[in-house]
């Protein structure tokens, strides 16, 4: 496992503050959609299938590679699937990267989900706020944060964030204290029994195109769920 942490990029304005962060800190660095454009030594770009090609790194340099659907939806399955996870790409990026990167932490900047109304929403001016549309997957942003910060510390990786205001990521803040922190093990039994809970409700959605299929889920028995991981975070 790295001794460095994976840097995961999104696109709020204050994803510019680790611009100059060396590259030395981290294992690796995934910029997830536009923000490739923020540092040009990012080790791995992650988008969606319908992120514009126009939109999207023109080469690739030695040591930088691309991920796309078919390789971070078989990732996320790993952790029960999209559905599950919440289909925003910063929790896309981090699950993928736990499976194929097995990080000792991940510090998430420009990822804290918050869209004022008189300012920027990204670093390059005004965008789509993609984790606030009405989509089953992400009626709870913070469960969704709490669920993955969890399945991470079951595999000895800590979930951070960049030190701002507001975010709707629970994470701690990514000290450098934190950084040579261990994450703590989650409690086993709380854990354990939310996974249990989702696999009995089975909404597991191979091919990650949840929304194909949405009116078969039930948002009430989503919802129980992310109460649940709240429950299993505070234990």
């Amino acid at each position: 496992m790295p001794d460095k942490p994976v840097l995961i990029m999104g696109s709020a304005p204050n994803v510019t503050a680790c611009a100059a962060w060396p590259s030395s800190r981290f294992s690796a660095i995934v910029a997830i959609n536009n923000a490739w454009q923020v540092r040009p030594d990012w080790t791995h770009h992650i988008a969606p299938d319908d992120f514009p090609d126009e939109r999207a790194p023109k080469s690739l340099e030695a040591g930088q590679m691309r991920v796309t659907s078919s390789t971070y939806v078989p990732a996320n399955n790993r952790y029960g699937g999209i559905l599950y996870a919440g289909g925003t790409m910063a929790f896309t990026a981090g699950y993928w990267a736990l499976a194929a990167l097995k990080p000792s932490a991940m510090v998430f900047v420009g990822c804290d989900m918050i869209y004022p109304q008189d300012k920027r929403t990204h670093f390059y001016g005004t965008g789509t706020a993609d984790p606030l549309r009405d989509d089953i997957s992400l009626r709870n942003l913070e469960a969704k944060s709490a669920r993955l910060m969890l399945h991470a510390a079951a595999q000895g990786c800590a979930c951070l964030r960049a030190d701002t205001l507001e975010s709707r990521l629970l994470f701690p803040t990514a000290t450098p204290a934190a950084l040579e922190e261990t994450a703590s093990l989650p409690d086993a039994k709380a854990f354990n029994s939310v996974k249990a809970q989702e696999k009995e409700l089975a909404y597991h959605v191979a091919s990650g195109r949840y929304w194909e299929s949405e009116t078969a889920f039930s948002p009430a028995k989503l919802d129980a769920i992310d109460d649940l991981w709240l429950a299993a975070l505070a234990a």
